[in-house]
């Protein structure tokens, strides 16, 4: 097991990141990435700590393969946990990677059985590789996609989605771009799924495969992180932040031993569907943890107002425990009743989708609730240069104090203001829309998983006695 000192200098190797223009010479040192850096860093803090028999040795609990209802317990467990350590910013570092890994290795083993391929031994020596090394693993899955009305083959570059150019004796090349890949300009490895189900003429898109960072060939694009420059006040984002990077691979060399699909058009989809299940195990795990960022801030702030015995205060803050505790429902009831699969237990679909479904339709409700707490004084508050100004000062003091005074009713409000009103509240809204799966997509998967025999039989019982009893004598 790394320390976060060791995990930091593995981070000086070259990769190709550019930050606002600029190619970055170190992700740790730089002003903002090194913030992504040390948050990543803390995850080697947490107890995660867990006996592999496969290895005989002790390996972080995030790459210990679900056997059973338990063990999806325990990385429920980890990552509510560990996201509470990281101040309630999710730590993606390893638990995405494991998910990739844990779907992969389930449809490795049908490709294999159906192709005569050797993919399930070559996930499972990555597995053991990565986890033996306590490295961290980002997933990049979703592609640029270009004409969405298109399908891979179909686009006018054909670079749209990650496809395989070349087929080696050695390996596989590629060329494509995948967006919103969350840490990967911090992490050791990158992990490369396909986005969607695929067609015999779609199969060069029909890739898996894993690649260090630093790879050559691999660039990242990270994406202004304007949530912690726009905001001088910021609290939350000098502590804990995660980015995303546009990944671009430019002809890069993937060995044969790091490829785990390769132009199984048929996997393609399963694949990516079985990734999705387990990642938004994960996604409602994060988020319940999460939601006592807004629990938290928002009964501070009605208390600091003086109103947290008003009932309609009461009320709002009851609707952030029941969005809180439904993710949580959620994940218990997923982790208590799993499918299984090739002898690993997933996460109970039906209940997965449904946490994940309620959270993308109502966290939009949660900022609501949190503002209108705050009241508009978390929008105009002044800066933290007039509060440092002795000419101000005293004055702010007079006409800023509320129920506890100005110096905690102001620090309360700086942090409703970065978590309700400011350029991360935005970053939040779209993250809980789409990151792990839109609404739309938590839709198809409720629908096309949702088992109506159940109701439609007892809808056809009654129509049958109704049937009966009209009958003539």
């Amino acid at each position: 097991m790394r320390t976060s000192g060791e995990f930091l200098r593995s981070l000086e190797d070259g990769r190709a990141v550019y930050y606002r223009g600029e190619l970055v010479p170190s992700v740790v040192q730089h002003p903002v990435l090194g913030i992504c850096a040390r948050h990543a860093a803390k995850l080697f803090g947490v107890a995660r700590e867990c006996p592999d028999p496969a290895l005989g040795s002790s390996i972080s609990r995030y790459f210990l393969p679900s056997r059973s209802s338990e063990d999806l317990s325990a990385r429920h467990r980890l990552i509510y946990e560990s996201t509470l350590a990281c101040n309630g910013v999710f730590n993606i570092s390893q638990a995405i990677g494991s998910d990739a890994l844990s779907a992969a290795a389930i449809v490795a083993r049908a490709v294999d059985r159906s192709n005569g391929t050797a993919y399930a031994d070559r996930v499972e020596a990555y597995r053991q590789r990565v986890a033996s090394g306590d490295l961290t693993v980002a997933v990049a899955q979703t592609d640029v996609k270009g004409h969405r009305a298109r399908r891979p083959h179909e686009q006018a570059d054909p670079d749209l989605y990650l496809r395989v150019k070349e087929v080696r004796a050695d390996g596989i090349v590629v060329s494509g771009a995948k967006a919103h890949t969350t840490q990967a300009a911090v992490s050791d490895e990158i992990i490369v799924l396909p986005t969607r189900a695929m067609s015999d003429r779609d199969a060069d898109y029909a890739v898996a495969f894993a690649v260090p960072a630093a790879t050559p060939g691999l660039t990242m694009v990270a994406r202004p992180v304007e949530e912690l420059e726009g905001n001088d006040q910021a609290l939350l984002s000098r502590l804990d932040f995660e980015s995303e990077t546009l990944t671009v691979f430019h002809d890069v060399f993937v060995p044969s031993e790091r490829v785990f699909l390769c132009r199984e058009h048929a996997f393609a989809g399963p694949l990516a569907v079985g990734f999705a299940t387990h990642h938004r195990f994960t996604a409602v795990s994060y988020r319940a943890a999460t939601a006592n960022l807004y629990l938290g801030t928002a009964s501070l702030v009605a208390r600091t107002n003086g109103i947290e015995g008003a009932s309609h205060v009461r009320d709002k803050l009851l609707r952030l425990v029941v969005y809180k505790e439904i993710m949580r429902m959620s994940a218990l009831a997923a982790a208590d009743a799993p499918l299984f699969q090739e002898g690993f237990a997933v996460p109970n679909p039906l209940y997965t989708n449904l946490g994940k479904l309620y959270s993308n339709q109502n966290f939009a409700s949660v900022l609501e609730a949190l503002v209108d707490l705050a009241g508009g004084i978390a929008a105009t508050l002044p800066s933290r240069a007039d509060f440092e100004n002795p000419d101000e000062h005293g004055m702010l003091q007079k006409y800023l104090a509320g129920a506890e005074g100005a110096d905690r009713r102001v620090e309360v409000l700086r942090l409703a203001k970065e978590l309700g009103v400011s350029t991360f509240a935005g970053y939040m809204l779209t993250l809980m829309m789409h990151a792990e799966g839109s609404v739309e997509a938590s839709k198809l998967a409720l629908l096309r998983d949702y088992d109506l025999g159940e109701a439609e039989r007892l809808a056809e019982g009654i129509l049958a006695a109704a049937t009966l009893d009209r009958k003539p004598e």
